[in-house]
């Protein structure tokens, strides 16, 4: 209970500080299995692309977040696991795990994932080159819809070293979904895969 409750509140606080805009350019909101793919600028963007989603699409798509930094205090780990749903990824490769395993699981259990290719979060204006996560999963889960989203502005919703949000404008822009081609090697498809994102800034 009082974690709907939370979702309640932080859905109508992120509308309020927002706007929360979702643009459904390329594809329209559906009932299936789906890898959102998407820039990564702010803590924020794993809230936005959730708000963004319509209520029917959020119970069934579970966010990607780096378990050193949302485990760190028990109220980050409670939101992320209570509220979120979160799939819990190690940054920290000396412990032997395998950073792709949940999210394997996740989509074998059914569920879409929302995923942040360039595995940290970048401060320029484009996205860093795409990691290789995205084309493994894809390789592995070839009937799962890969849609691109571009994220605008929510960096500046929750800059670096804050605490107390600003209210900006943000919107998130799905795009069309790509497909990973049969024979193509994995460097083209990140690349192509980075800028199907790159190409929603503008749209």
């Amino acid at each position: 209970m009082l974690a709907k409750l939370m979702s309640y509140f932080l859905l109508g606080l992120i509308r309020v500080l927002t706007g929360s805009q979702a643009r459904w350019y390329g594809c329209p909101p559906k009932a299936e299995q789906r890898i959102y793919f998407a820039n990564h600028q702010s803590h924020a963007d794993l809230v936005m692309i959730w708000a963004a989603l319509p209520k029917e699409l959020r119970g069934v798509t579970r966010a990607i977040a780096a378990k050193d930094y949302w485990t760190k205090t028990p109220f980050k780990q409670w939101i992320t696991t209570a509220v979120f749903n979160v799939i819990y990824v190690s940054r920290d490769r000396s412990t032997g795990e395998d950073p792709l395993e949940p999210l394997f699981e996740a989509l074998l259990n059914g569920d879409s994932i929302i995923l942040f290719p360039e595995g940290t979060r970048g401060y320029a204006e484009l996205p860093q080159p795409f990691k290789a996560g995205l084309y493994n999963l894809a390789s592995k889960f070839p009937a799962v819809v890969l849609v691109p989203a571009w994220i605008n502005n929510v960096q500046h919703v929750l800059p670096k070293g804050e605490v107390v949000p600003v209210p900006v404008l943000c919107s998130v822009t799905f795009g069309v979904p790509i497909t990973l081609t049969p024979g193509e090697e994995r460097a083209a498809f990140l690349e192509r895969a980075r800028n199907a994102v790159i190409a929603l800034r503008d749209v």
